[in-house]
């Protein structure tokens, strides 16, 4: 943990943007920490803002006393840490026996952005901000016209813009010069695909590029109606399948919720394929594993169908998100619940190291656990191709 911490003293500053604290090692405590550089009374203190269940909770610490915070939270608590600041990118992963994994990139003269906002009484708001019309909402029911949030939606609002956190972490990764491409494997309804044009080229005025795709084409012929009518120029939907698409050769993000089965898995071997920066995905019915598992030492869990389905799960997205991690990502498993409140919710959320990370194969163990449980699935079959 000591290279965590001299690397953590030096970019604990009023020139640091955030720090994201995640991937907590229990369930029932906190599940993220914010911290940020805050003025109070003429010197800099660091807001920690603690995210548990539905509540949040705000607290302020001098430099010191926040560093130390943050040693505890990682040598006990979490597993995952990632900082931004005018400077550098950290990302640190910790152990159950406490080694730390930390990686510093540091920015190019022409990347250094901005000074952080250190207002302190910076008011709680969120993404998409109440009160302000936005038409894709109007259109779902979840505003009035006068851009006030419908009472009964407003779960819906708050799960919109959840959603849309977990983008911000992630846009120091995206932002380039040029348009941003991101293809929405599976859209459905595509109320996600019109929350992520509209946050990133209406507010963050970020040059952007959207195409969804689906299966059904009353869906698509729907959406492209209402991307013309809110005059989204760069949003567009087609009809096909993810694993038959060719439609791009260079894609910087790939989202993918509640693509069925294998359909996931095509998914993230194309973006895979792309190269693409940013990959999310919330997989949904797992299938194929609970085909194929096999354990007499795991049979007391296997012979139930209940239990070995969910095992089954569980399984198939560890495997993807560890072959991402083999390809060059970092990669996170995130709790996230959508719309439908299905018991689907899990976020698979990755992001592109470095070039030479990407040279280093890393051994995760997925090929060793799959052997023992007898199970080959269709994203080892296709990232072997």
């Amino acid at each position: 943990m000591e290279e965590l911490k001299d690397k953590l003293s030096d970019i604990l500053s009023d020139r640091l943007y955030q720090i994201i604290i995640s991937s907590p090692r229990k369930k029932g405590g906190a599940v993220k920490i914010k911290i940020r550089p805050v003025m109070v009374k003429g010197a800099v203190c660091y807001q920690e803002t603690i995210s548990k269940g539905t509540q949040v909770f705000h607290e302020n610490h001098e430099r010191n006393e926040m560093l130390a915070r943050i040693l505890s939270y990682m040598g006990k608590d979490f597993k995952q840490l990632e900082a931004e600041s005018m400077d550098a990118r950290l990302t640190a992963l910790v152990s159950k026996d406490g080694r730390a994994n930390v990686k510093v990139r540091r920015k190019k003269e022409e990347a250094l952005g901005k000074k952080p906002e250190l207002s302190h009484n910076r008011s709680k708001r969120y993404l998409l901000e109440e009160g302000k019309e936005v038409p894709f909402l109007v259109d779902l029911g979840i505003q009035t016209k006068e851009g006030k949030t419908v009472h009964a939606k407003y779960d819906k609002f708050k799960q919109i813009n959840r959603y849309l956190e977990f983008v911000e972490d992630i846009l120091p990764a995206l932002k380039k010069d040029g348009t941003v491409h991101i293809i929405d494997f599976g859209c459905g309804k595509s109320y996600l695909t019109f929350a992520l044009y509209y946050y990133l080229h209406e507010l963050k005025h970020m040059e952007v590029s959207i195409t969804g795709l689906d299966l059904k084409k009353d869906v698509i012929e729907k959406c492209n109606l209402l991307a013309e009518k809110y005059g989204y120029q760069n949003l567009h939907f087609y009809h096909g399948d993810i694993s038959a698409y060719e439609g791009k050769t260079q894609v910087d993000m790939v989202v993918t919720l509640h693509a069925c089965d294998t359909a996931t898995d095509y998914a993230i071997q194309k973006a895979v394929s792309w190269n693409a920066k940013v990959i999310f995905t919330v997989p949904c019915c797992q299938h194929e594993v609970n085909g194929q598992i096999e354990s007499e030492i795991l049979e007391p869990v296997l012979k139930y169908g209940l239990l070995k389905e969910r095992m089954a799960a569980l399984v198939t997205d560890a495997v993807r998100a560890n072959l991402l991690e083999e390809a060059g990502y970092h990669t996170q498993v995130l709790e996230f619940i959508d719309m439908e409140h299905t018991p689907k919710n899990i976020l698979i959320r990755a992001v592109k190291g470095d070039a030479a990370e990407g040279k280093q194969k890393k051994d995760t163990g997925v090929e060793r656990m799959t052997r023992f449980l007898q199970v080959n699935t269709t994203l080892q079959k296709l990232m072997q191709e």
